[in-house]
C-alpha cells in the first residue's frame, strides 16, 4: 500500500510539471526563413503560424514564376520554423520535466 501513495505522488508531481511545461510550450515563438530571408514566418508553440512576411523583391515582371517561388519559399520557411519549433519544444519539455523514470517503452508525449 505504501509503494501506491508513492506512485500516486509520483503520478501528481509529473502531472503538474507537465501542465508546467505545456503552458511554457504553448509560449514559444520561434521564427523560420528562407530564400535569405526574403520570406520569413513565425510559429507559435503547437505549430501554429503567427506570422508571415514576403519581402517585395520577390514579385517583379514575372507573376506566375514569382507566385511559384514564393510559394516553395513559404513551404521552406515554415519547414525551417517548425522544426525548430520542435527543438525548442522538446528542451523545454526536458527542463520542466526532467528525468522522470518511466516505466520501459512509455515516452511523455511531445
Amino acid at each position: 500500500m505504501k509503494d501506491l501513495m508513492g506512485l500516486m505522488k509520483q503520478a501528481k508531481e509529473m502531472q503538474k510539471k507537465m501542465q508546467i511545461a505545456q503552458g511554457l510550450v504553448a509560449d514559444i515563438v520561434v521564427a523560420g526563413s528562407s530564400g535569405s530571408g526574403l520570406v520569413t514566418i513565425e510559429l507559435a508553440g503547437g505549430g501554429n503560424m503567427k506570422t508571415l512576411k514576403i519581402h517585395p523583391s520577390l514579385f517583379g515582371s514575372n507573376e506566375q514564376d514569382d507566385v511559384e517561388m514564393a510559394e516553395d519559399l513559404i513551404v521552406a520557411a515554415y519547414q525551417d520554423a517548425k522544426i525548430k519549433l520542435d527543438e525548442a519544444t522538446a528542451r523545454t519539455m526536458k527542463d520542466t520535466v526532467g528525468d522522470i523514470p518511466l516505466p520501459p517503452g512509455m515516452n511523455l508525449p511531445l
